[in-house]
Formats: C-alpha cells, structure tokens, sequence
C-alpha cells in the first residue's frame, strides 16, 4: 500500500538529551535506547470514515517520536498498518450502499492526504490486512499447531481462538484486572458471548466466512483475519520482536495491544513483543468524548475546507501534553492559530535575541516523555522578545524556524 509524501526534515545543529517516554506496561518514565536505527510500530486506521483530530493527535505523537530519533542521528523503520477489512468497514458500507474494497480506497486516501496536510512524516511500510492475508494464515497455522490457538467445535463457523493464557505473562501491557479486561473487551471489539469457545476473553485470530462477507482461503477454510493478529503479523515480518516503540490511542492498551503482544509473544517464545509501549490520550469536544456515535467529530479534512491552517491544527493538538485526555474547544483553535501568527511574524524578523538556549529547552523539554506544553511555552518566550524587537542576532530567526519544523513539525516559513 502506498504511503504518502515525506516533508522535508531541515536539520537542526549540535543535539539534545536522549529521549525518556512514559512506557504503558512498567507504568514510568523510562529511557528509551534504540539503536542506529530505531524501530516503530504504530496502530492504523479502519478506513470506514474520515480522519477526525483524535487520529490527528495520536500520529502527530508519534510524528514528534520519529523527528526526535532523526534529530538524534537515528535511521528510523516505522510500520503502520491499515484495517481494511473488518466489521466496521462492511458495517458502513452496507449501511450506504457502497462496495466495502471502494470505500475502503477513499477513506485510506482522504487519511494520506489529512497526513501530508498536517506534516506527519509517513511510515516506511505501510500496509493493509488484506494485502498481508497471506502473513496471518502463517501464523495462525503456527499458533494452532503449538496449542496457543483452538478451532471451535462449529462446524457452520469453525472460527479460531487464541487463549488468553497461551502466555504466562499475558495482562502485563496493560497491567488491568479480570473484571477490567472483560468490560473493554466486551466493549471494543471482543466477543465474550461466543459459544464454543474455551475462555470469554479468548481473542479470534481467524473468522470462518460468513454469509455477504469476503472471505481469503486457510487451513481452517475460507474466513479472514482478526484484529489484533493482523498487527502481530505484520510487525514481526518487518521490524520482529524487541522493537523500540509499539503506539497508538490509549483505546488500544486492552485489547488490541494486549493481544498483539501475546500472539507474537506465544509465537516466537519472547517475553516482550517491545521494548516500550506508548498510548496517547483521548480527544473530547466542548467536554463530552468525541465519538462517532455522538456525532460530535471533529474531521481534519472538514477544518482544512473551512480554512484552517494545517499548521494551527498540530499547533492546538500540542498545547497540551500527549498522555493527557484533552478537550478541543474554539478557543483552542483560537489560541493556536494566534500561536502560529506571533511565531511566524517573529521568524519573519530580521533579527532577534540568541536562540541557542531556547533551542536547547525545546529539545530537553521533548526529550521529556515529550513535554510539548513547556516546548510550546520557551518559544512563546523567544517570540515575544524577538517581537518586542530585543536582540540583534540575525541568524535566531531562521534557526528557531528550523528548530520548530523539524522537533515540532510546524512550518513558520
């Protein structure tokens, strides 16, 4: 599948600390360490439906992840995946009365270009479900000759499951209790009531072919995939086990990561499926969760046909720190794009204060389990000196630009 369109990455003089994030599973800030070439995997969209700013602010998370391995001299393998084929997407379609593979395109292409728009530097793999059928049938195959996964005695839908307790250390990602795990699986995509199965919080790794559904061949007979073993088997192909940063939404600590960490883990017989798991926070509107059964997203596409500045959008995304559940109001827009206009009015200066220590707070402040709040408020100090016409360095402008395009993604000139 194709990604989309790399901005350009202006490179930043000298370097910062190294980075520390908040790691789901240890539940601390801890160091993370890659190597010359640091790791990601990051959960992707289910492309039944516009990208709306709670996708927004978990990319840009990762975004400022990715620019903060090259400001530190990393190569950078970045893996994001694609859902497109899954309930919700046959749900919408029909609903509609569209193709399934149709909306699926438009939906995935409306996302790269929110993408490009917002400055999102994109995956170097970026692959469907359907183009890694192929990968799922593999292990599966594995997981069932190794006890980890079951057949269900139903001969109309023979489905496969994987059991919770294929690993000893299953639950450690998310660190929930039995009662916990059961409410959210319930609640985001599980299937606790299904008879024949073993264990209501066993995983389905392969859904036998139901009437009007597409369906890929198997060892077990014709079906597709499940959720949370698409993304285990499209990680381990490209970047294996131990990699650097497993992301996404704080929606999917239990059970999508949950579950693919415990498929890959059982698989290969490793302990950690990564070396840190990071989870943004969730986005609401005017103080009620943003969802699209409330009817209250917010999309990037309809805020960039209304004139807002791409620019302003990561801008109030950034205000507040990542991990956090936030509210976007009109006044956040408001404060950002007048962010955006004092920060571009400074860089457009002929001159201003020395922007050596302040490019030095923004790195140290990300390098911070990415502490943009105190990033976003050194620059506000720089802008408001430079354009209160103190300092005579001409050379501060366009280094504080190019400090802000490439740690923080937001372009001023």
């Amino acid at each position: 599948m194709q990604s989309w369109p790399a901005p350009a990455v202006p490179s930043v003089p000298g370097e910062g600390p190294s980075m520390r994030l908040f790691d789901t599973a240890d539940r601390q800030v801890r160091p993370v360490a890659p190597g010359p070439t640091a790791t990601m995997y990051v959960c992707g969209i289910t492309p039944y439906d516009a990208t709306h700013l709670g996708h927004a602010a978990t990319y840009l998370t990762f975004d400022l992840v990715y620019r903060l391995w090259l400001d530190a001299g990393h190569e950078v393998h970045y893996v994001q995946n694609v859902t497109d084929v899954d309930d919700p997407l046959f749900e919408r379609a029909a609903r509609d009365g569209e193709d399934w593979v149709e909306l699926g395109l438009r939906e995935t292409q409306l996302f790269r270009e929110d993408m490009a728009a917002l400055r999102i530097l994109p995956p170097r793999d970026y692959i469907g479900a359907v183009e890694s059928i192929g990968e799922v049938t593999e292990i599966v195959e594995k997981l069932v000759a190794s006890g980890a996964a079951y057949v269900v005695d139903d001969p109309e839908h023979p489905d496969v499951y994987f059991r919770a307790d294929a690993t000893k250390q299953f639950g450690y990602e998310s660190g929930y209790d039995h009662a916990t795990m059961s409410t959210y699986f319930a609640e985001r995509g599980g299937d606790p009531d299904r008879p024949g199965k073993r264990d209501p919080l066993d995983a389905a790794v392969w859904r036998a072919v139901r009437d009007g559904e597409p369906s890929w061949p198997s060892a077990f007979g014709p079906g597709r995939p499940g959720w949370h073993v698409e993304c285990a088997a499209i990680a381990l192909n490209r970047i294996g086990v131990g990699f650097d940063v497993q992301g996404g939404g704080s929606d999917l600590i239990f059970p999508h990561h949950e579950f693919s960490a415990a498929h890959a883990e059982a698989l290969t017989g490793c302990e950690r499926f990564a070396r840190h798991y990071v989870h943004a926070g969730m986005i609401g509107l005017d103080g009620e969760k943003m969802s699209k059964s409330r009817g209250n997203l917010v999309l990037v596409s309809r805020l960039r046909e209304q004139g807002v500045d791409p620019m302003a959008i990561r801008l109030g995304l950034l205000d507040s720190h990542y991990r956090s559940d936030r509210q976007w109001t009109d006044a956040v827009l408001t404060a950002a794009t007048e962010r955006l206009a004092r920060w571009r009015e400074a860089a457009a200066l002929d001159a201003g204060p020395d922007a050596t220590d302040t490019i030095a707070r923004v790195r140290q402040y990300l390098a911070d389990d990415l502490d943009t709040p105190r990033a976003l408020s050194a620059i506000d100090d720089w802008a408001r000196q430079a354009l209160n016409r103190r300092g005579t360095d001409a050379a501060a402008p366009a280094a504080l630009a190019a400090t802000v395009d490439a740690l923080l993604g937001v372009q001023l000139v």
